[in-house]
């Protein structure tokens, strides 16, 4: 008998491969597969203005990386003894003006250098429903614990979401002609909206990303949500909180996108870099016996070779432990 679905997910016309460059953004899921691939040592930037869950703020944040957009203090505003920014997540707030606004700046210049060099933009949607604040009509991207009245909750429709996403990709393409980019979107569940209003949600993200798969040929769907929802389909994926997909549904996402979306000579790769790392974290609790030091210098040999064959790995942490 069968007890799981299966779901047949199409090999990427272009591989990831290791001399890739990768952008990722949008929602917490989008750090799942960045902390898997930053371990893989692959070539990583993940998530510059910190985890953005709706469409908009991502089509915002890709807009002003691209054009070098480099934030005032007329951009932050104070609440909580915090200096914020409506655009970015509370990873950049501080109770510094200054500290808040380099640290917004030096992450907005590493982003716009890093996306003319991208091979692939790979990006999460978390969530259709927007904030706008009242005052203003501006869109934001946090509500840093404003107070509700604060805001107009509004959810997106699947034209406002292609419009915004397929602008902001017709740009990257014409800056950068070779990059690649991925859609996907996250099997999180938006619980506080409403399990209704978050199916609607994720419903009106799935039309979207799928309409600019077929608008665009450098645009490609990879099935997170699917894996989770409908193939795994089951709350014991899920966190204690039933929204949240634990570790064991994040690593067979993880397997399921290695598979889908790298060559097999990368793949093999992989596992000597996992090998390598796995190594790199053993602790002993006799690192003066002869057996620890021979076990250093096995793997001191190993990163070596593999620098020497693979130079454009990152194994130099790696090799000075082992040495």
């Amino acid at each position: 008998m069968q007890f799981m679905l299966s779901l047949d997910i199409p090999p990427l016309p272009k591989p990831i491969v290791y001399t890739d460059n990768i952008l990722l953004t949008g929602s917490c899921f989008t750090e799942h597969i960045a902390d898997r691939l930053q371990q893989n040592k692959f070539r990583v930037l993940s998530n510059p203005h910190g985890i953005l869950f709706n469409p908009l703020s991502v089509a915002i944040s890709l807009d002003g990386y691209m054009a070098g957009k480099q934030y005032t203090q007329d951009d932050l505003f104070s609440l909580n003894e915090l200096w914020n920014s409506w655009d970015h997540h509370t990873r950049f707030s501080n109770t510094d003006m200054m500290e808040a606004l380099n640290s917004i700046n030096a992450s907005q210049a590493e982003a716009a250098d890093f996306i003319k060099k991208a091979d692939w933009v790979i990006i999460t949607l978390g969530s259709a429903f927007q904030y706008y604040l009242k005052d203003t009509g501006k869109p934001v991207a946090n509500n840093h614990r404003a107070p509700a009245q604060w805001f107009e909750k509004r959810l997106l429709t699947t034209n406002e979401i292609v419009d915004n996403l397929s602008n902001t990709m017709r740009r990257l393409f014409s800056l950068n002609p070779f990059v690649e980019v991925m859609l996907t979107i996250s099997p999180v569940r938006h619980i506080r909206d409403g399990v209704i209003e978050n199916n609607r949600s994720k419903a009106r993200l799935i039309e979207a990303v799928h309409t600019l798969c077929g608008q665009f040929d450098k645009a490609h769907y990879f099935p997170a949500y699917e894996l989770v929802v409908d193939v795994l389909r089951d709350h014991r994926f899920y966190d204690i909180d039933l929204v949240h997909p634990n570790f064991a549904a994040t690593s067979y996402v993880w397997e399921q996108f290695v598979k889908s979306s790298m060559a097999s000579s990368t793949q093999e790769i992989m596992q000597q870099v996992q090998e390598i790392v796995t190594a790199r974290s053993h602790r002993t609790r006799f690192p003066e016996t002869a057996a620890h030091k021979k076990f250093k210098e096995s793997y001191a040999g190993k990163t070596k070779a593999m620098i020497e064959k693979y130079p454009y790995l990152d194994l130099e942490k790696e090799l000075q432990y082992f040495r």
